[in-house]
């Protein structure tokens, strides 16, 4: 797992997973085993799933997508359990995203404000290379 500020602000963790290192062979694939651990979990609840590289392909001319990405789907969740203040929404909920290239899939997300929920998503990202 790398941890770096994309954007010169956003500060991400993201881990490339070859092929050759999971045994999932789509993205579909992935967010279900993502989906499934959100789903396990005590507090997290799964909120939706959103097809970005559709989006964005939908967009024409307007869109533009990598030519190396072949599909790209961000599964969103939230760990809130405390609400102390308004300004917290800005950070919520969270999303993971997924997406496929030739030779692996480049799982990321932004940093969590919460650790315990920050771990827990590195974990799951982690837990795609199953091989």
């Amino acid at each position: 797992m790398k941890q770096t500020i994309i954007m010169d602000k956003y500060p991400i963790s993201n881990m490339d997973i070859m092929h050759s290192e999971t045994s999932f062979t789509s993205v579909d694939e992935v967010i279900e085993h993502l989906k499934s651990k959100i789903d396990a979990h005590p507090v997290a609840t799964y909120i939706a799933t959103f097809d970005h590289y559709a989006h964005t392909k939908a967009l024409g001319e307007a869109g533009e997508i990598s030519e190396d990405i072949l599909d790209a789907k961000n599964i969103i969740c939230c760990f809130g359990k405390q609400l102390p203040k308004p300004t917290l929404l800005a950070v919520r909920p969270r999303a993971i995203g997924v997406a496929q290239m030739a030779d692996r899939f480049v799982v990321s997300f932004l940093d969590a404000p919460n650790a315990q929920a920050h771990e827990f998503m590195v974990s799951w990202v982690k837990s795609i290379a199953n091989k």
